[in-house]
């Protein structure tokens, strides 16, 4: 198949890429590079360098011509959407609806998108929170990944062009820009490594459910084939407290150090863990790599890396 990846220079974006390489699909890249990177691209991608919200966007689609179209590029600074709502919307939404535009006009088959669930649900009810619960987002950034489900369904409804959500917890592991405000593990990772003192958040009880990024690329991979008009997803329905997320790291790094505690911060959760029933029962997924084997696999990319991640 011929598989454009949107943000296939981004973290999560180049691992399914690789991905896609190794099971024999042609794959082509659209990334602007404001948080992806050259060095993450496959030298067998087909590589184009602008946004997705770009007019350029329909010479791939008439080039390319995309059977599957994943979608991971956005704008995922969720505490910057607080700040400045109408940049987030224009980068997440009028993107979206340009490639849905393109992905009708151009006879592709399936849509797959990556979406949140750790900012769609807002504060749960129950842990671990599932498909079924009402999705109440608390930031900008969450109303408009939950707006771009909106727009697939309604797309699927009116031109028949299918699509898969996946909905992902805090991912990590190599590659994850440590210079980012999302990504602790590799924000801590490198302070850690270079000897500076990590900063939490809050007390250090604010949960997250993590998953390392190869069990990320199992779904989309899976998502190919299966999961048609399905919203899913993705974690081990396990809440991790910031303060064990900094002592694991601090246990890999194999370091003597104590974090520096500030303020918390606007528009983020407090709470979360998903439900992934429905993925392992639809999609035959599940996670595999356990947080504290994924976190000894961070910490030594970066401790291989560290020059890179420095300048």
């Amino acid at each position: 198949m011929r598989i454009l990846i949107t943000g296939g220079a981004g973290f999560i974006g180049s691992h399914v890429a690789d991905a896609y390489l190794k099971q024999g699909h042609q794959v082509a890249v659209v990334d602007n590079l404001s948080t992806g990177c050259k060095e993450n691209l496959n030298k067998n991608v087909s590589f184009y360098q602008f946004s997705v919200q770009s007019s350029s966007l329909e010479d791939v689609f008439s080039n390319f011509r995309p059977d599957i179209v994943n979608h991971h590029a956005a704008h995922i600074d969720l505490r910057r959407s607080v700040i400045d709502p109408i940049m987030d919307a224009e980068n997440n939404i009028i993107g979206m609806l340009n490639l849905l535009t393109l992905s009708v006009k151009y006879g592709v088959k399936k849509i797959l998108f990556a979406s949140t669930g750790g900012a769609i649900y807002g504060e749960p009810v129950q842990l671990p929170v599932s498909e079924t619960a009402e999705a109440r987002p608390v930031s900008p950034y969450g109303i408009h990944k939950l707006t771009s489900e909106h727009y697939l369904r309604t797309w699927r409804y009116l031109h028949d062009l299918d699509f898969t959500v996946l909905r992902y917890p805090n991912v990590y592991g190599p590659r994850q820009d440590p210079k980012g405000e999302a990504g602790v593990v590799a924000i801590f990772s490198i302070q850690m490594l270079t000897g500076c003192q990590p900063v939490i958040f809050g007390d250090g009880s604010k949960t997250r459910d993590y998953l390392f990024v190869s069990d990320i690329v199992k779904a989309n991979i899976l998502a190919l084939e299966k999961g048609s008009g399905e919203i899913f997803n993705l974690g081990f329905g396990k809440e991790i407290s910031d303060a064990q997320v900094f002592k694991t790291v601090r246990n890999a790094v194999k370091i003597e150090i104590e974090p520096s505690l500030e303020r918390v911060r606007p528009g983020e959760v407090y709470r979360i863990s998903l439900n992934a029933d429905k993925a392992k029962n639809i999609l035959g997924w599940k996670p595999e790599i356990s947080f504290d084997r994924g976190v000894e696999q961070t910490v030594s990319y970066y401790r291989e890396h560290l020059a890179r991640y420095q300048s």
